[in-house]
């Protein structure tokens, strides 16, 4: 079994974790990123270098059986039993045991001690679902004082929403993280691109309880006829070349409705998933949807699946590489349950050739979080409704989604315009649309610049001073002639450092060459450099050119394009109130 770096970092962080720090860890890899493989390999070191017992633990049966094939395949020589009431089996004197906790929380007499305890799929155990884990903990401890526990994840956010790791939680820090767009970049998984379904849910009137959207309101918005039509046509249109699509739907009349649309529209079977499908046909379904030989009942073949409805089961531990479209008929508040969603077209399919992934979103999911590589937990930022204040835009005559800043779709080529008085840097708006990372570039016409002593928010005395300097750029569409202050303008801000040593000085020397009078002399002192600047020794920026990259939320100012000195006796315009907006210090 040889080991991926980022998966050997992953490793040595547990390690190191444990030797280190008392506390439970959790890490975090992408799936499809190998976490089964980190798992095998710790349980192995575990048994063969420190002469531990093992136990992996999962919430479901099935889980429970595919770490336990995993573990067997990965490490041929590891002792593995199973312990699940619902697999049959009651294993209990190997020294990796794999468990169900429903089965084990309550029944740690029949064991030897165990040394390490790992739990897979940790974003799945709810704040009130802790308790079972606890319960085994404290037992386990009375027979092992030493016992550790780890946790393992490709979020670090629960499904039910929240973070997973907190002082007060059962996992208290994240040991290592893996970045999903650095897996993609690297060939390890698939690439991601999103588009946003042209089915128009209203999604203003959604409420919230315990952390994610009213059910009852969900249904009751994705289930109006005109727009499960609309979204299954659509579907069926995008994925006419495609191998294999994933729909997850608002409920079980919502699944079996838009099953029945799909397959109407496309000519094929469209599968059906739910809580109450038995596990026989459930593996019979997932068979076919990997493409896989499969026969029904009477032993007649059964073509393999494009399509399959699922209503919250096909989140977790499904592993259908030749997935190539994952459709969202469903909006969510949960960061995790979208990151597990997407995470379904993670995987690379050699067999097929598939390397790309097509998320078709009609649930505003990808306006709601952002940059799946980079979503922050805990917000989400447009509320609870889904509405307003988006981190992407979507191209007007294709539908992709792209970063609000970005002038041109890279997939068709069209042109956006500029949004009259927007504040993208307020308004996170250089977040992507999918992923992370896409850069655009854009100019905006200066109508006002201001310089301002600035130090660092919680900077220790005496620390070295820097300079802000703030643009007010006016709305492009902004008549010749007209006031800026009666339009609503947008503020960017450079810092330059007269104060500094090194780098950051030699900048602030090339910066103010290009921007003041020559025969100003360069400032030592960020007092000094205002002075020149209220003094008119710094010439009048007409406009700015500045870059985005997707998920950091500040665009960087590139270029200036320069005028003359300013004239001195220029009145300041009314109404000005100098407000600097929000600061990223």
């Amino acid at each position: 079994m040889e080991l991926r770096d980022y998966q050997r970092e992953s490793v040595d962080s547990v390690y190191r974790h444990l030797r280190e720090k008392d506390t439970n860890p959790c890490v975090v890899i992408p799936t499809a990123g190998g976490k089964s493989v980190c798992i095998a390999q710790v349980a192995k070191d575990a048994v063969a270098k420190w002469h531990g017992r093992v136990l992996v633990l999962a919430h479901v049966k099935e889980l429970v059986d595919q770490n336990a094939r995993e573990l067997e395949a990965l490490c041929p020589g590891l002792p593995v039993g199973v312990y699940s009431a619902g697999l049959g089996r009651r294993d209990t004197e190997q020294d990796v045991i794999v468990a169900g906790i429903q089965s084990i929380y309550r029944r740690i007499d029949l064991f030897k001690p165990f040394d390490l305890v790992m739990v897979d799929e940790v974003h799945m155990v709810p704040p009130d679902g802790e308790g079972r884990y606890r319960t085994f903990l404290q037992a386990a401890e009375r027979l092992n004082p030493k016992i550790r526990m780890v946790g393992w994840t490709a979020t670090p956010y629960r499904t039910q929403g929240g973070l997973i790791c907190r002082p007060e939680n059962l996992f208290n820090e994240i040991c290592h993280e893996v970045n999903v767009r650095d897996l993609i970049e690297r060939g390890y998984i698939s690439r991601i691109s999103a588009h946003a379904g042209s089915a128009r849910a209203d999604l203003g009137h959604l409420h919230m309880r315990a952390g994610e959207f009213v059910a009852e309101d969900v249904e009751r918005a994705m289930g109006e006829e005109r727009i499960v039509t609309s979204a299954c046509r659509e579907i069926v249109e995008m994925t006419r070349d495609r191998k294999a699509c994933l729909v997850f739907c608002t409920s079980v009349a919502h699944c079996r409705r838009v099953a029945e649309l799909i397959s109407g529209f496309s000519g094929e079977e469209c599968a059906v998933v739910t809580g109450d499908t038995p596990s026989e046909e459930r593996e019979l379904v997932i068979s076919r949807m990997k493409g896989e030989s499969a026969a029904d009942l009477f032993g007649n073949p059964l073509p393999p699946l494009k399509y399959c409805c699922n209503v919250s089961v096909l989140t977790t531990g499904t592993n259908i590489r030749r997935l190539d479209t994952i459709a969202l008929l469903r909006p969510t508040a949960s960061a995790g349950l979208f990151v597990q969603m997407v995470g379904r077209g993670f995987r690379l399919s050699p067999e097929t050739g598939k390397t790309e992934c097509l998320v078709l979103d009609f649930g505003k999911n990808v306006e709601r979080f952002g940059p799946i590589d980079a979503i922050r937990a805990g917000e989400p930022r447009t509320g609870g409704s889904g509405e307003g204040g988006a981190l992407v835009r979507e191209c007007p005559r294709c539908g992709r989604y792209v970063a609000i800043s970005t002038a041109l779709c890279p997939e068709c080529g069209c042109e956006f315009p500029v949004e009259r008085g927007k504040r993208i840097h307020e308004a996170h708006a250089d977040n992507a649309a999918i992923l992370s990372g896409e850069v655009s570039v854009t100019t905006r016409r200066v109508a006002k610049t201001e310089f301002m002593v600035w130090t660092k928010r919680g900077a220790a005395p005496g620390a070295p001073k820097t300079v802000r300097v703030t643009y007010t750029c006016p709305p492009d569409d902004m008549e010749s002639g007209a006031s800026y202050v009666d339009f609503a303008c947008d503020e960017y801000s450079e810092w330059i450092c007269p104060e500094h040593t090194g780098y950051a000085r030699s900048r602030f020397e090339r910066w103010w060459r290009e921007h003041a009078d020559p025969g100003c002399p360069v400032p030592e002192t960020a007092e000094d450099a205002c002075e020149c600047f209220f003094m008119g020794l710094v010439r009048e920026t007409k406009a700015i050119t500045m870059r985005h990259v997707s998920g950091n939320r500040y665009p960087e100012i590139v270029a200036c394009e320069l005028g003359g000195l300013p004239a001195m006796d220029a009145p300041v315009p009314e109404g000005d109130d100098g407000d600097f907006g929000d600061m990223p210090f």
